[in-house]
């Protein structure tokens, strides 16, 4: 597996990448037979040290945990011990999925749009506005986004390892383009059109 450690606006020790490499690739090495590549990226805010890691242990499965500590080797600890903690949760369906990867289907490539919202104007008599001609927002990003074929639980698997807050996919049952998003309350909300009321 590819391990790429970064700092922004702060230096590394060759300790601390060492010692990340090699913790990373110890976690790669339980649970996945063919981890790609991992990103550690270290900054830091005010007093404390914050750590990101993102991994892309096979075809559609991202990993992410974030951490943070007085020190960047506490902030990596805690950063990988959400990963860890999430991967135990799922040991048995992420082994399955890292053996069974080559056999599933190519999920379909969709885009993904980043939008900034246009400005709200205030008019000179104090009312605020917005102009009805025209795009209501700009697109200031566009990149290719998989829709994988997933069971409802698989999604729901796939959203908690990527910390993630929303994930479209097409319901392996039903064919059809689902979506299951993180709710307010902590659960769990499932879309499905045309489908029976959850």
């Amino acid at each position: 597996m590819h391990i790429h450690v970064s700092g922004k606006q702060i230096d590394l020790s060759d300790a601390l990448k060492h010692r990340v490499t090699l913790h990373l690739g110890n976690i790669a090495d339980r649970y996945f037979e063919q981890a790609l590549e991992a990103n550690v990226t270290f900054s830091k805010a005010r007093s404390f040290f914050t750590c990101d890691i993102n991994v892309h242990a096979g075809r559609g499965l991202t990993l992410r945990g974030e951490g943070e500590a007085s020190d960047a080797h506490g902030a990596f600890d805690d950063a990988a011990e959400h990963i860890a903690r999430r991967l135990r949760r799922y040991r048995r369906r992420v082994q399955t999925h890292s053996r069974a990867s080559a056999r599933i289907q190519r999920p379909e490539i969709g885009r993904s749009y980043i939008l900034q919202q246009t400005e709200v104007q205030e008019s000179p008599k104090g009312n605020l506005e917005t102009h009805t001609e025209g795009p209501y927002a700009t697109i200031i990003a566009e990149q290719p986004t998989e829709i994988a074929f997933l069971s409802v639980s698989e999604a729901v698997m796939r959203l908690d390892l990527a910390d993630r807050n929303l994930l479209v996919f097409r319901n392996s049952v039903s064919r059809q383009i689902n979506i299951i998003y993180r709710r307010d309350d902590g659960n769990i909300g499932w879309i499905e059109p045309n489908g029976p009321v959850h």
